[in-house]
């Protein structure tokens, strides 16, 4: 068993972080306050090859592995989650054709997004279907040579500023089997009835897109299809096994931003004629801090190896790494503040941002409660 990053690895890790601290950190806040998508620092990192760096060679990518994939988020996360997630979800919903798409849709929808030139995004929630996937009611109908798709997503990340989508939909609901009768289907923003409506007000990851998409009687093409009918949902439950390994590394990076921060804050703030580090009560947190961020990224990296290798018990993995750095992220950054006492309670320290960034990690890809549920099934044997 080697945990030692190989050099390449190490490379790449130095890389993103320079970037991160020359790019992001000194308009973090701006972006965050604003609520606005930073469109010229995703071109930078697109020309740097970190939007959908995990594509393949043949479409644009550098082809990194999920472990270095794990690698780039944990840094870009580490100095600001809102913008980071900017970067990583550029390409988020190409896992489906990658994995499942037809040669034709690799072709035109890949390349885009390696280039910096289109976002993409993955068009699962809608108001009454969160954790509940079966409950999707957009519905997508065949006419002719054309798919007709009408509904609401919700909480689309990429929304308003998506040049297309894969969005699951109902095609055969007539169907008993719960998990059958759902289908991706790619559908491009510039659709007639397509419609995006930004949400504002959010907590954290500010910078980051979100928007509620409505379809009335949209019409793409019937080669739009993701893969085969009616198994949709089971090429989204692969897609969940990715994408909530890179959340957990999302969760690690904030932890890992939120102690170094704290650890620094600690040895240069004084009370009492000395540096507040000295106590050992802000050493008991630190300690802590620092041992389950450690913790949370040996599990997630374990969750990447998985996907990589293909590893029986991925899914249980993904949902363990995803619960146990969510749960970290929002712990550390929470004694992150405490440290910094009045200081962390206002944006003059980046510790503010992360506070309120970390809790997203708990809730999108899946709530920690059903997490915990799927950890529990796969346990047992049961599955779905």
């Amino acid at each position: 068993m080697d945990f030692k990053l190989s050099d390449e690895q190490r490379a790449i890790r130095d890389e993103v972080r320079r970037f991160a601290e020359n790019e992001i950190a000194p308009v973090a806040s701006e972006y965050d306050v604003e609520e606005k998508y930073p469109y010229e620092i995703v071109q930078k990192a697109a020309d740097m090859g970190l939007t959908g760096a995990h594509f393949p060679v043949e479409y644009g990518g550098v082809g990194y592995s999920s472990l270095e994939n794990a690698i780039v988020t944990e840094e870009l996360f580490a100095v600001d989650p809102g913008i980071g997630l900017c970067i990583t979800s550029a390409g988020f919903g190409a896992e489906a054709i990658i994995n499942f798409g037809t040669e034709e849709q690799k072709e035109r929808y890949l390349p885009p997004i390696v280039e910096g030139e289109s976002v993409m995004g993955a068009a699962i929630s809608e108001p009454q279907a969160g954790s509940d996937v079966t409950s999707v009611k957009t519905r997508a109908e065949k006419d002719g040579d054309e798919w007709v798709l009408n509904g609401n997503k919700m909480w689309i990340t990429n929304g308003s500023v998506g040049d297309y989508f894969v969005v699951m939909c109902q095609t055969d609901p007539e169907v008993e089997d719960r998990y059958s009768g759902f289908s991706q289907i790619i559908v491009e923003s510039d659709r007639d009835g397509f419609e995006a409506d930004k949400i504002t007000g959010k907590m954290g990851i500010r910078a980051s897109d979100t928007a509620e998409l409505i379809l009335d009687d949209v019409r793409v093409p019937e080669e739009n299809l993701v893969g085969t009918r009616g198994m949709g949902f089971l090429q989204l439950m692969q897609f969940f096994d990715e994408t909530r390994t890179a959340v957990a590394a999302q969760g690690v990076g904030i932890a890992k931003g939120a102690s170094e921060q704290a650890l620094e804050y600690a040895k240069e703030r004084e009370q009492f004629g000395r540096s507040i580090s000295d106590f050992q009560a802000i050493q008991h947190k630190l300690a802590e801090m620092h041992t389950r961020t450690e913790a949370a990224r040996q599990l997630t990296y374990k969750s990447a190896w998985s996907v990589d290798n293909d590893e029986g018990q991925l899914t249980a993995l993904a949902s363990m790494a995803k619960e146990f750095a969510s749960d970290v992220a929002t712990d550390v950054a929470d004694e992150a503040v405490q440290i910094h006492g009045g200081a962390g309670f206002v944006n003059d320290h980046d510790v503010e941002r992360l506070y309120r960034d970390s809790k997203i990690t708990q809730i999108y890809e899946g709530t920690t409660e059903i997490q915990k549920t799927i950890i529990a099934r796969e346990l047992l044997g049961k599955g779905f």
